[in-house]
């Protein structure tokens, strides 16, 4: 079951920027296998509008609250198979998969038979009918677009048109304005082709030639303008936002072509009602309500289709001295193609002014509640994933607002923004559920924005590595902020160890030393041997060198700190003690032998630190160093 199956049923799905994302409601139903679908067929045969009407009044009540049409089906020929295994014991019976029944299923005749429902529904739609005889109509195209083995009526260019002009989406050039649709019909039309376009990849190349996503466009402009309902608004932007999601041409077109960046901001301004104290500030009124269900749904949907177009601008420079430095360099070797570069250099610099337009609406949603944990949890995941892809240098606005009466001030900054994130990462850390898609996100912002910004990376570093004083325990035991990120730095998952161990890496100036000390050797071997910093020293970044302060209960335990474990340990007794010099030999040959065996039997692979610092088999560099010996002696020896 997809998404946009779950928003049209009115039922709640688990929420992502992507539909790989969706998740399945627990609660939904299977079809009724014995529904009589050839009488059905037989009344719309007929053609009497009446007639037609009542019988699919009835299918549809029998099925509106049914998602899977194959899975009765599907377990009742599992538990058949599993019993006639039972009774005659094959014994090279092999189970079949769950694409195998899929298969079986997929020309099973009940899918047949309602493919021919479909195709007799959307033929009946060209006629002149009456609207509630259209809107029962289109609730059955809605609920057979859930199968996803059905849906061959409706993925044809003709069914396709059909829909999307009773959806109002019917675009030409020619067309001045576009329709607003505010029927129940039309809401029909836009969730069947949510469906549709979710579950048929011949559905989705059949709406990037009919240029829905230009009638979505364009009736994005009216809606200031046009009092349509929620359903109506939502369901357009549920459907802009899959044809993005699925289709790249779609997503570039809606971007450069369309505008698409500008379009869906003056949207999310619009549906927030948000008013302006200065051009890059948002009037937030702390004692406002919640933002309302809908509104709040209806932001999301901005929110995701935005990330979708803004995906492959995330690397790119949006800065306008940037900008102006490279015109002024560029021009004065090229004075033919003058007014191109102007005009390239007007519409950079508006992309810049736009993102930090955006940059400044998207602190105000932070900072806004909606109606309930979860949905604002949901509302503020959305948020973070689309700030993560705007450019760096236009995040600057998120402090530049005035410091008020309640604000949260750090070097005379508003870090309202990152207090807020900093809680929601430490939300996210205690639910510990996909970690991938919900905690990194959160990080690589909060890691990026420390190394541009050095007032977020000195807050942020109060926060998370205070001065060290608890040295008793290690690195990554406790419930404080430094705690949690040092236990995922070993997480099995490559992503959020590294998005763990960059932040607090970050944090440290990137400064091995200091890293080690608040997150333990063991800890940090990971990204030190990735970065070729095993050795010691820092990394690639441009930090100021002011000192770190220790506190007097860490310069007092510093002698006796195990570098590995990052914390006070008693001294071991040294087990050599007592043994002779031929004693300390045999034990020393005995290890050497153990490694040995393990490294010929290929259990291990003993490694050295290179003089880059970094990781390196050890006979590989015993035969470089054997190498640099002779040509050091033929060297020698040519004098």
């Amino acid at each position: 079951m997809s998404l946009c199956q779950c928003r049209a049923e009115g039922r709640e799905a688990e929420p992502g920027p992507l539909p790989a994302n969706t998740g399945h409601a627990a609660a939904a139903h299977t079809a009724r296998p014995d529904m009589d679908l050839d009488a059905i067929l037989e009344k719309l045969e007929s053609g009497e509008q009446e007639l037609v009407q009542r019988a699919l009044m009835e299918y549809n009540k029998e099925n509106s609250q049914c998602f899977f049409f194959n899975v009765e089906q599907r377990e009742q020929r599992k538990r058949q198979e599993q019993e006639e295994f039972r009774k005659k014991k094959f014994r090279d019976w092999v189970p079949k998969s769950d694409s195998d029944y899929d298969s079986d299923y997929s020309e099973g005749q009940d899918v047949k038979l309602r493919q021919k429902l479909g195709e007799v529904v959307i033929k009946y739609l060209e006629r002149d009918l009456q609207p509630s005889c259209q809107l029962v109509c289109l609730e059955t195209i809605r609920i057979l677009s859930r199968d996803k083995y059905g849906l061959a009526p409706f993925t044809s260019h003709s069914a396709m048109q059909i829909l999307a002009r009773y959806g109002g989406l019917d675009y030409s050039d020619e067309m001045e304005t576009p329709r607003i649709p505010d029927s129940e019909s039309a809401v029909e039309a836009l969730k069947g082709l949510c469906n549709i376009v979710y579950n048929s990849v011949e559905a989705q190349e059949v709406a990037t030639e009919l240029r829905l996503v230009c009638g979505l466009a364009h009736r994005l402009k009216l809606y200031n303008e046009t009092r349509s309902s929620h359903e109506s608004k939502f369901f357009d932007l549920r459907l802009l936002f899959l044809l993005t999601a699925l289709r790249v041409d779609v997503r570039r077109q809606l971007a450069r072509e369309l505008r698409g960046v500008s379009l869906l901001t003056d949207a999310l301004e619009s549906t927030m009602a948000l008013k302006w104290s200065d051009i890059y500030e948002v009037v937030t009124d702390r004692l406002a309500p919640p933002l309302g269900k809908e509104e709040t749904e209806r932001v999301m949907e901005i929110l995701k289709t935005l990330f979708n177009i803004t995906f492959d601008i995330s690397r790119r420079e949006v800065d306008e001295e940037v900008i102006l430095e490279t015109f002024y360099r560029t021009a004065s070797r090229d004075l033919e193609n003058h007014e191109e570069l102007i005009h390239e250099v007007y519409w950079k610099m508006e992309d810049a002014a736009l993102y930090r337009h955006l940059a400044a609406i998207l602190r105000h949603c932070l900072l806004r509640q909606s109606d309930g944990e979860d949905r604002t949890e949901e509302f503020h995941g959305h948020t973070v994933n689309l700030l993560v892809n705007l450019p760096l240098m236009c995040l600057d606005v998120l402090l530049t607002p005035k410091v008020e009466l309640g604000s949260v001030e750090y070097m005379g900054m508003n870090m309202d923004t990152v207090e807020v994130l900093l809680q929601f990462l430490d939300r996210r850390l205690d639910r510990g559920h996909k970690l991938r898609e919900t905690l990194t996100p959160v990080l690589n912002l909060l890691t990026e924005s420390s190394r541009v910004h050095r007032e977020t990376r000195k807050f942020l570093r109060a926060k998370v590595l205070p001065p060290l004083r608890d040295v008793k325990n290690r690195p990554e035991v406790g419930n404080t902020l430094r705690n949690k990120l040092v236990r995922l730095m070993t997480h099995v998952d490559t992503d959020v160890k590294h998005c763990a161990a960059e932040f607090l890496f970050v944090l440290c100036k990137e400064n091995v030393s200091r890293f080690v000390k608040y997150t333990g050797y063991g800890n940090a071997a990971g990204l030190l041997a990735a970065r070729g910093l095993l050795a010691g020293g820092r990394g690639e970044g441009r930090y100021s060198e002011d000192e770190d302060t220790d506190t007097e209960e860490y310069r007092e335990a510093k002698p006796n700190i195990n570098p590995v474990t990052g914390r006070v340990e008693e001294k071991q007794p040294n087990p050599m003690d007592g043994m002779t010099e031929e004693q300390k030999e045999y034990e020393a040959m005995k290890l050497v032998s153990m490694f040995d065996k393990l490294s010929r039997e290929q259990i291990i692979q003993p490694m050295g630190v290179t003089s880059d610092g970094r990781l390196e088999p050890l006979d590989e560099a015993a035969q470089r160093m054997i190498q640099q010996q002779e040509s050091s002696d033929l060297e020698t020896d040519s004098d």
